[in-house]
């Protein structure tokens, strides 16, 4: 018995997880990550029982936040308040213990297992051997206690999108998560599904069950179901409120920012593009055109929705929006990776389907954002990287055979001209730095006259040096007469190295302006959704 008592003293205690919505408040948070200032002196308080929304562009440090609010990176500087009470968030097991959750963008259920296996198995106190009826009574009573039910005895695998999410979130509440973070919870569900999910949340927070902090992109679901909103902006807190008290618009100025826009550009802006004369003028016959495009998303909805739009020969093209609101569907249709619904697309005036005959008869390069999951193959080396583009002509190729030694050559050559920083071309790719790994997609795709250059978001998390490198780069292939269609979610980028630009709303052009005659009060109107009728006829 002594024995016994020893024991049962030595086990550590469970913690007592809160039985209501926690209040959260973040004072002075800062996070660095080298030179790299993620977040800087942010605050931000939630209120219990709320729903509150974080807005932000990408790269704003919304991740950044909530992964040091859950505990995967601890703040350089700065405070954490739950409930009141200051608290060292230093892992996830510690967020868990103080109640705090997090509902991620993808799915985190054992598809093969059951409702009721994916959340009795969550738990941390699971025994080696379960006593099932003693876990379904213990379901049961739980079930009782929220508003809303799902099938507990059905594979996961067979349910619905929404009722993935719903199980998701049930599994949050099921552990005692009185903070739940929800990471753009609705980007894969259709309207009526992600209607249906936030109005569930936001009962469960009306009732004082659960307060939600939401990382969203659709100011539809924020005005439609949020208390409160939050906006960050290249790592500084832009603004918050009420959002009865605030306007879409309000808050696409918050995400942009304030602008000077002395014809759109900085005197240092003009003079680069000065020195990189258009090979062709503005009345050259349209290179790449796009006529009522459908391109649908990844659960069938159109994410691209009859998009008309025309790019000429030495000019850069730049289309805004928030993201997910068709950019990324868009691009996929343009590079080959997704085959659009209807619509057409043309180049030089011929159909195109982006096929890989196509893309080299018509010249078609293009710098996809992410380039390490898009555009490379980590574990291959740089040469072969490099060389997936003319692996099979000469001098690369012989008959059947790939003559490394010519790829060799041609990758050090290419690493030269475009400064990528590696151990030699044999090193896989993956071990280069984002800016490398960029600059030898460039050196791939831009060794060669290219006719139409498809670019997105393409200096996201590069240092300065290599955003002046990639926007020098892109800037000289319009000098050389490509035709430029600029995909991103920095508006500054946009304004910078556009000549026109157009901004995208739910799968839809909504605006178009010459890049020097830029109105940002319309643009952001038109970002959030509103001001369509600023639109002007496509070029």
């Amino acid at each position: 018995m002594a024995e016994e008592g020893i024991m049962m003293r030595m086990k550590p205690a469970q913690p007592v997880l809160p039985d209501h919505a926690l209040g959260l408040e973040i004072t002075g948070m800062t996070k660095r990550f080298g030179a790299f200032t993620a977040l800087e002196e942010v605050s931000i308080r939630v209120a219990p029982g709320s729903l509150h929304a974080l807005l932000g562009e990408n790269g704003a440090g919304k991740s950044t936040l909530v992964k040091c609010i859950v505990g995967f990176h601890p703040p350089d500087s700065g405070q954490i308040q739950v409930d009141g009470h200051e608290q060292a968030i230093r892992s996830p097991h510690d967020a868990h213990s103080l109640g705090i959750g997090m509902v991620y963008q993808h799915f985190t259920l054992v598809p093969s297992m059951t409702v009721a296996e994916n959340l009795v198995m969550s738990r941390g106190d699971v025994p080696a051997v379960l006593d099932w009826s003693k876990e379904r009574a213990r379901l049961a009573a739980f079930m009782d206690t929220v508003p809303f039910r799902v099938p507990l005895d059905r594979p996961v695998s067979q349910l619905a999108v929404g009722e993935k999410q719903k199980v998701e979130i049930l599994k949050q509440l099921y552990l005692q998560r009185r903070f739940m973070i929800l990471d753009e919870p609705t980007s894969v569900l259709t309207p009526a599904e992600a209607d249906e999910v936030l109005g569930m949340v936001k009962g469960l927070a009306r009732a004082g069950q659960v307060t939600v902090l939401m990382i969203t992109h659709k100011f539809r679901e924020v005005t439609g179901f949020a208390d409160e909103v939050s906006v960050l902006r290249r790592g500084r807190l832009a603004g918050s409120g009420r959002v009865a008290a605030l306007t879409p618009a309000q808050m696409a100025g918050m995400m942009v920012g304030e602008r000077e826009l002395p014809q759109g550009r900085s005197q240092d802006d003009d003079a680069v593009q000065a020195s990189l004369p258009r090979a062709q003028g503005t009345d050259a016959a349209p290179r790449l055109v796009l006529n009522e495009l459908v391109v649908e998303s990844d659960i069938g909805q159109p994410a691209v929705n009859r998009v008309s739009l025309a790019v000429r020969p030495g000019e850069i093209l730049g289309i805004a929006g928030v993201s997910g609101n068709g950019q990324r569907e868009l691009v996929q249709a343009l590079v080959g990776q997704r085959a659009p619904r209807s619509g057409e697309i043309r180049v030089d005036g011929t159909p195109y389907r982006a096929t890989r005959a196509e893309m080299r008869r018509h010249r078609v390069y293009s710098l996809p954002e992410e380039p390490l999951r898009n555009a490379c193959v980590p574990r291959m080396s740089v040469a072969e990287n490099m060389a997936f583009r003319n692996f099979d002509l000469a001098p690369l190729a012989s008959g059947f055979w790939l003559r490394r030694g010519a790829m060799l050559a041609q990758a050090a050559r290419w690493i030269g001209e475009f400064g990528v920083k590696t151990r030699g071309p044999g090193a896989a790719i993956g071990t280069l730095s984002g800016g490398n790994v960029q600059r030898a997609v460039l050196a791939r795709e831009l060794s060669w006259p290219v006719s139409v250059l498809i670019v997105a978001n393409p200096v996201f998390g590069l240092d300065f040096a290599a955003v002046a490198e990639i926007h020098a780069r892109i800037l000289a292939a319009r000098a050389a007469g490509a035709a430029v269609l600029l995909v991103s979610e920095d508006l500054d980028e946009l304004l910078e190295l556009s000549d026109r630009l157009v901004v995208i709303s739910e799968g839809r052009l909504v605006h178009e302006t010459a890049t020097a005659s830029a109105d940002i009060d319309v643009i952001g109107r038109c970002m959030a959704g509103h001001g369509a009728e600023h639109q002007e006829e496509p070029a």
